[in-house]
Order: structure tokens, then C-alpha cells, then sequence
């Protein structure tokens, strides 16, 4: 599997292991073009400290399934921001006034922002 197909595959394993504990407004962000930090970002909200922190833990265990390591992990105590860096995918499971504030999707504007279903 060549790495954009396993930046692909990460990205849908992430949607659906967001999405399976209630995630909202998830997003991916396409940066491909404009950095070289990621290929993906990934962002999604919730409402509660549990909840962020069940959305970062289902991710990690459903990519972990997969053969997908987490390089770093942050914020995961406080749960206002919990990156996961999986190298060319990275997501932001955000409490959702903390993602209101830090606006991500305002600052990577330049990026492609694409649907599940881009993915396949």
C-alpha cells in the first residue's frame, strides 16, 4: 500500500472511530498542497471532557487495530485539545468551545476540505 493510500485508510478508520462516539462537525482538511507537516488534518468536537477523551481513545485503539502508530499524543488530560499525530494524518478531537476559539478551519483555509466520501 503506497503512503497516500494508508494516509487515506487512516483518515476513514479516524471518521469512523470519531463518528462512532458521537463526534461532531468533523472535518478533513487536505494540507498536501500547502505544508509539509501532514497530508491530513483532522478535526472534530464534542461536548464533554469524557466524551473528547472517548473519541481520542477509540481513534487511537481502531487505527492501533490496524497497524497505525501514534507518534505523540497532547492534551489528553485536560481534554480541551487532544492532538494524535500519526505522522501524515493528524487530528484534533477538540471540546467544542475550545475548537470555536482556536478556529483551525480558518487557519488552514488554503487546504482542501473534503468528505468521507472523497476518501474512498
Amino acid at each position: 500500500m503506497n503512503q497516500s493510500n494508508q494516509s487515506q485508510k487512516m483518515v476513514k478508520l479516524a471518521y469512523d472511530a470519531l463518528e462512532d462516539k458521537k463526534g461532531k462537525n468533523i472535518e478533513i482538511i487536505d494540507i498536501q498542497g500547502i505544508s509539509v507537516i501532514a497530508d491530513y488534518f483532522m478535526i472534530a468536537d464534542g461536548d464533554s471532557v469524557n466524551q473528547v477523551q472517548a473519541m481520542a481513545d477509540n481513534v487511537q485503539e481502531e487505527l492501533g487495530k490496524a497497524g497505525f502508530v501514534c507518534n505523540a499524543v497532547e492534551g489528553y488530560q485536560t481534554a480541551n485539545w487532544i492532538l494524535l499525530d500519526y505522522g501524515d494524518v493528524i487530528i484534533h478531537v477538540f471540546h467544542k468551545e475550545y475548537r470555536d476559539f482556536y478556529d483551525l478551519e480558518r487557519i488552514w483555509r488554503a487546504g482542501k476540505f473534503l468528505t468521507k466520501e472523497d476518501m474512498a
